[in-house]
């Protein structure tokens, strides 16, 4: 895995940035730093299969200022081997940018992420859908015209009667402009759970393996992406549609 990720670093190295940085920057949704200008809309379309769930997501979210953007999101999953069908909860949410790059000598950009769910069906698994669940996490990283190199820390608190816990993910993410309108991105999710399911025994500490292919058409994005579990064995893949109005 490390060998795997040192390739992707030592490719973005030699990627030739030509193009505009900031015209890049301001439409790259899929930049694991991204956020939006004042006023702009982002909706993001999203398809997922993993282990017999088909699941559908639509998220909007609103620049409020060139720091802060809110948003919501909600996901609906079929169950084809059982019965967790019905909707995840309803996630409110927002990203607030503490320091830009401009900001410091080292031009490292640092976000403070947090945001609340709610509602949902009490079939749909947990902990990613939950009764209810709040969160707060912390991102950094740096972005080049060539390439965006971030990390991702965070806390989330699952409120459930039968499955409640606590979890910690780490998520280092590398992403690549490597031509124009063509994106390569890789990361791991390491998430660290606090109790197992009571009726199952399953441990909900993961490990993840995200690989994603971006096709930029102006102000929209057509991502293509693969993620592997090491736990469980288990592989999900999945597409997403961003429209920046």
């Amino acid at each position: 895995m490390r060998k795997f990720l040192s390739v992707f670093l030592m490719l973005g190295m030699f990627v030739a940035p030509s193009y505009s940085r900031a015209k890049v920057l301001a439409t790259d949704t899929s930049d694991p730093l991204f956020l939006q200008g004042v006023e702009d809309i982002l909706s993001q379309s999203s398809i997922t299969y993993w282990d017999h769930i088909l699941r559908l997501g639509q998220s909007l979210s609103y620049g409020m200022n060139n720091r802060l953007a809110i948003g919501a999101n909600v996901h609906y999953q079929h169950d084809f081997n059982g019965p967790e069908d019905g909707f995840a909860a309803v996630d409110l949410g927002g990203v607030y940018r503490m320091g830009t790059a401009d900001d410091n000598d080292s031009h490292i950009i640092s976000d403070v992420l947090f945001g609340f769910k709610f509602g949902g069906s009490h079939r749909v698994r947990t902990p990613d859908y939950a009764d209810s669940t709040y969160y707060v996490g912390l991102r950094m990283g740096r972005q080049w015209a060539g390439m965006t190199l971030a990390a991702t820390i965070k806390s989330t608190w699952v409120f459930d009667d039968e499955r409640g816990m606590a979890l910690l993910d780490f998520t280092p993410e590398s992403y690549f402009r490597i031509a124009p309108d063509w994106r390569i991105g890789a990361g791991l999710t390491i998430r660290k759970a606090t109790h197992k399911d009571m009726q199952t025994g399953k441990d909900y500490d993961q490990e993840w393996l995200h690989m994603k292919l971006v096709r930029q058409y102006g102000r929209t994005q057509y991502v293509g992406h693969i993620d592997y579990e090491f736990e469980s064995d288990d592989a999900q893949v999945g597409a997403r549609v961003n429209i920046l109005f």
